[in-house]
């Protein structure tokens, strides 16, 4: 066969040392980086007056409330109208066949920000630490509920990304089971600490900060990167530099150190991709009192910059058309 001149990169697979996936970075089916910022969104607007946000009233009683200087709510927390899971007194577990169930007991909070307008990455940093300041206070309070074995903190924004409502807002769900996702990364950490006898997320980090290629942001305790294994374009990480298994633990300072990173790392995305919508999530160890020494708590964010098909679908393994290096440096870059 006579080679094409014009022939696009090759692709490239990638394997994530935690998950034990493969992933593709597929550079030749990108479109240039700063495409991104021209990129088209489609906006849904609500008046204020018709967001049942801006009108506490409409929620239940506040579980948590943090004012400014003036008396003003910066942050709240109250529980969700629709609550994916509920409290009750017992936890009926059964069989059926060869099949086994229980009761969806648990919690279902909203964290609320104030501006209906403004999104994390648009506020100061005095409120996204109010913001972390309610993901560990709540967190901590429903860890000790009965049959809780897991708390997940999460952030949809945008319509693609699945928030249902406008205004900005953070949700918690504390539930019985430890989910999926997190037990796989809990056991790809387990098995590289038995192999290796070190934690395989300060490896990484280290390897990362002393190459420096996929650094976008880092202050002195939290360092904001791209995964080699990005498993979409612009995914991100933010994790703690010294290793900590339990988010729940964090120090008023490294809160300070949290809500700039993270704020720098939304940001970046907001300017740099032209406000897309996107996701982030809080992996801590569980609930269950055993012990996760071996494991390093981070947030993940994933910009929707793409969709699963047939092929993702079909295998697992996902595609992503920027490489994490590029991706970030151009977040770098971005002021």
């Amino acid at each position: 066969m006579i080679p094409d001149s014009n022939k696009k990169p090759i692709s490239e697979l990638r394997f994530d040392l935690v998950s034990k996936n493969w992933v593709v970075i597929a550079t030749g089916r990108a479109k240039r980086l700063e495409e991104f910022a021209k990129q088209e969104r489609e906006r849904v607007e609500v008046a204020e007056k018709d967001c049942p946000f801006c009108d506490l009233s409409t929620q239940g009683r506040p579980l948590l409330e943090y004012k400014n200087e003036q008396g003003q709510t910066e942050v709240i927390v109250v529980p969700n109208k629709y609550p994916a899971f509920s409290f009750a007194d017992s936890l009926h577990e059964r069989a059926e066949g060869p099949y086994s169930l229980m009761d969806g007991v648990g919690f279902h909070e909203v964290v609320i920000t104030s501006d209906h307008k403004k999104s994390l990455a648009e506020l100061p940093v005095v409120q996204v630490r109010r913001v972390i300041d309610a993901y560990q206070e709540r967190y901590l309070e429903l860890a000790n509920e009965k049959f809780i074995n897991y708390v997940s903190i999460f952030h949809n924004h945008g319509r693609e990304a699945g928030a249902s409502l406008v205004h900005p807002h953070s949700q918690i769900i504390a539930i019985p089971i430890i989910d999926p996702d997190l037990q796989g990364s809990l056991n790809g950490s387990r098995l590289f600490f038995d192999n290796q006898g070190e934690c395989v997320h300060c490896k990484m980090m280290e390897w990362d900060m002393e190459d420096k290629r996929r650094i976008i942001f880092e202050n002195k305790n939290f360092v904001v990167l791209t995964p080699f294994a990005s498993r979409a374009a612009f995914e991100i990480r933010i994790y703690p530099k010294e290793h900590h298994p339990y988010f729940e633990r964090i120090k008023d300072i490294e809160k300070d150190q949290l809500a700039q990173a993270l704020q720098e790392a939304l940001k970046r995305i907001f300017k740099g991709l032209n406000d897309p919508a996107y996701n982030f999530f809080l992996h801590t160890a569980p609930a269950d009192g055993k012990d996760y020494g071996h494991y390093h708590w981070h947030f993940e964010i994933l910009p929707k910059t793409s969709i699963w098909a047939g092929f993702e679908l079909g295998t697992g393994i996902e595609i992503s058309t920027v490489e994490p290096e590029a991706a970030a440096k151009y977040l770098r870059d971005i002021e």
